[in-house]
């Protein structure tokens, strides 16, 4: 069977190698998310905080199920791994990956996880710009978010990676939002683990990340100056140019936030 771990030096005290699965599997600790194939905890150990990811293999009839949707299922915690570490030598701030562990072939029946730092905030930035509407922000500060989500979501795209659960709730505010920039020290992308990362990322992948990046901003007060802004910034050209060019693109990502829109009203 084949098997691949990692376990970060501070963490080698408190994770046994040998039988990591096991341990992984059992931990106790605050529980975020729990379904028949992947648990999410959060735990503390040597007096630091970290989510622990843990999958065990999906039943074939639940692979056909999400394929027969056209989705892809999330079969591991490779896609994460493999995309935490890709963003991290791009510059983008991503949680650090503290252990890693991966073993057998088959996605009934492979066993994986993933520990990762906690970024230290519990705040998002759905939660910051949720009373933009009664109390707007200062227009550096927004512009500089705007300016900030671009960059990441263009970096990322050019890179061949696809977030797959592009929602403004998985930005962590992590940093002084004055500062912000193109380098992205003001927010920490989470919640990869549906990501693909692919060397040639086909556009529908990047339309559905835009348009659910669209959508989850719909209603925090966006000005069409604002969305604009964005435009210019993700394509790399002028406005006018962009929606001449790639006029079917934005398009298709206007489309894809308007479905989204009529199942989550």
């Amino acid at each position: 069977m084949a098997t691949d771990v990692f376990i970060r030096e501070d963490l080698q005290p408190y994770l046994p190698e040998e039988n990591v699965f096991a341990f992984i599997a059992g931990m106790e600790g605050e529980e975020f998310r729990a379904l028949e194939s992947r648990r999410t905890i959060a735990v503390d150990l040597g007096g630091k905080r970290y989510f622990v990811k843990y999958h065990r293999g999906i039943p074939s009839a639940e692979i056909l199920k999400n394929l027969m949707q056209l989705r892809l299922p999330v079969v591991s915690a490779r896609n994460e791994w493999l995309a935490l570490s890709r963003l991290k030598t791009l510059g983008i701030k991503v949680p650090q990956i503290a252990a890693y562990g991966k073993r057998g072939l088959l996605p009934q029946t492979c066993e994986s996880f993933i520990v990762t730092d906690d970024v230290g905030t519990q705040e998002n930035l759905e939660d910051l710009t949720r009373d933009w509407h009664s109390k707007p922000p200062a227009f550096t500060d927004k512009l500089s978010l705007i300016r900030e989500v671009a960059a990441i979501s263009r970096r990322m795209h050019s890179n061949g990676i696809c977030h797959r659960d592009f929602y403004i709730c998985h930005f962590m505010v992590t940093g002084n939002i004055a500062q912000a920039g193109e380098d992205g020290q003001t927010l920490t992308l989470i919640d990869l683990h549906r990501a693909l990362v692919k060397r040639n990322l086909e556009r529908r992948w990047v339309i559905k990340d835009i348009g659910s990046l669209y959508f989850s901003a719909m209603d925090i007060g966006l000005t069409a100056r604002d969305l604009f802004r964005f435009v210019r910034l993700y394509s790399g050209m002028s406005v006018k140019k962009a929606l001449i060019r790639e006029r079917d693109f934005w398009e298709q990502v206007r489309q894809r936030a308007k479905k989204l829109r009529s199942r989550h009203p």
